[in-house]
């Protein structure tokens, strides 16, 4: 099946013949005896015995997620960075080694930087646009893993994935929820796990908040056994809402980047404007490798202001259809500036180094008519 029917048909193993996902909101399930009991606690995610374990409604969500990514297994916990702090401890010790991109979210950026070093896990940050920079990073028998976030947060800079898949030793890693399981694969192209804020693209309604990763069973099972002890695990009602929104994820997607292209060709013209970062753009520097990996050039796009932090001040206070927030991948079109609020935990050095500039505005597409949003940045930049 082509990836927008399997987003309709995938996920329905617990909802028997109804068409909507099934709320399993329970916390706790009977077992039939003391014996059944037993098996049920010492199973692999036992989806009726307790919640922590695993639960239907989720299970139903990662078995989408899995076969979007053409994934064996998938898992989901209560957000993307629990997703990734899961995957770290799980799989990572005292006196190991990461590889990971400066390009990533700063979240997860100071997660490798704070309890990662706190703990005994020494870090390596290269810049991930360099197609040799990962491997040559790697020390054999001591890095475990290695760490990339394509298309990146906030300049949608790329990793190359097949540099990544061919990686080995170590386990690989990417983040890529600015892609969608629809934007592109990572698995196809050798890496170990993909990972994504579902929050984000995958959900697509701003009401579910909720992580998950995808790849092979054996590493997924050894993952949840770290799991049900780090305890992030989803919640039954963001897996539901979450798995309404893979449902649409095809047709939401395929507008907003339709809509990002036109929005990047537009804003590229406007004499406000020095630079545009955007996949899409033949203009962007890895224009070529996006053609090559993604099927689709993402919701999110970013420019940045000749005037800094005040100029983009201007600009978001005057919009009027689009709103100001951090997140994306919603309905709604939504204008951050980086510096200020989802990189505002880096230090100026460290904003520099990854490029989050003072006149740098990040923006998440929405729904809405292009020309309202084009009529909307017309006004706000005058």
């Amino acid at each position: 099946m082509k990836p927008s029917t399997a987003a309709i048909r995938a996920g329905r193993r617990a909802s028997a013949s109804s068409l909507a996902p099934a709320l399993w909101a329970s916390s706790v399930w009977e077992s039939g005896s003391m014996d059944d009991a037993h098996r049920r606690a010492t199973a692999l995610r036992a989806d009726e015995f307790y919640g922590r374990y695993a639960n239907p409604t989720v299970r139903s969500f990662e078995e989408a997620v899995a076969e979007l990514e053409d994934a064996e297994d998938a898992m989901a916990f209560a957000s993307g960075m629990g997703a990734i702090a899961s995957v770290v401890f799980a799989l990572c010790s005292a006196g190991d080694h990461i590889v990971a991109a400066r390009q990533l979210y700063a979240g997860t950026l100071a997660f490798v930087q704070g309890p990662c070093a706190r703990l005994g896990i020494e870090v390596t940050l290269v810049d991930g646009t360099d197609p040799s920079a990962f491997t040559a990073a790697v020390r054999p028998g001591q890095t475990t893993m290695v760490l990339a976030e394509t298309p990146s947060n906030p300049r949608l800079e790329l990793c190359d994935l097949h540099e990544l898949g061919s990686i080995m030793g170590p386990f690989t890693v990417v983040d890529s929820t600015f892609a969608t399981p629809l934007g592109q694969q990572p698995l196809a192209h050798g890496v170990d796990l993909v990972v994504h804020s579902a929050t984000k693209g995958i959900a697509g309604h701003n009401d579910a908040t909720i992580g998950v990763i995808a790849g092979e069973k054996d590493l997924i099972d050894a993952i949840w056994g770290y799991g049900v002890l780090h305890g992030a695990m989803a919640s039954p009602f963001d897996a539901l809402n979450a798995l309404r929104g893979v449902r649409t994820m095809a047709v939401r997607t395929a507008h907003q980047c339709e809509t990002a292209l036109h929005l990047a060709e537009w804003v590229e013209q406007h004499p406000a404007v020095t630079t545009v970062h955007y996949p899409g753009l033949a203009s962007h520097p890895q224009h070529d490798l996006a053609k090559r990996q993604m099927r689709q050039h993402g919701t999110v796009l970013a420019f940045e202001l000749a005037g800094g932090t005040e100029s983009a001040r201007a600009l978001i206070d005057r919009l009027q259809v689009a709103r100001c927030a951090t997140s994306l991948g919603g309905p709604e079109t939504l204008v951050c500036h980086p510096k200020t609020t989802t990189h505002a935990s880096l230090t100026p050095a460290e904003q520099e180094l990854t490029g989050v500039t003072d006149g740098l505005v990040r923006v998440s597409v929405g729904l809405e008519d292009p020309a309202d949003l084009i009529a909307d940045l017309t006004t706000a930049l005058g």
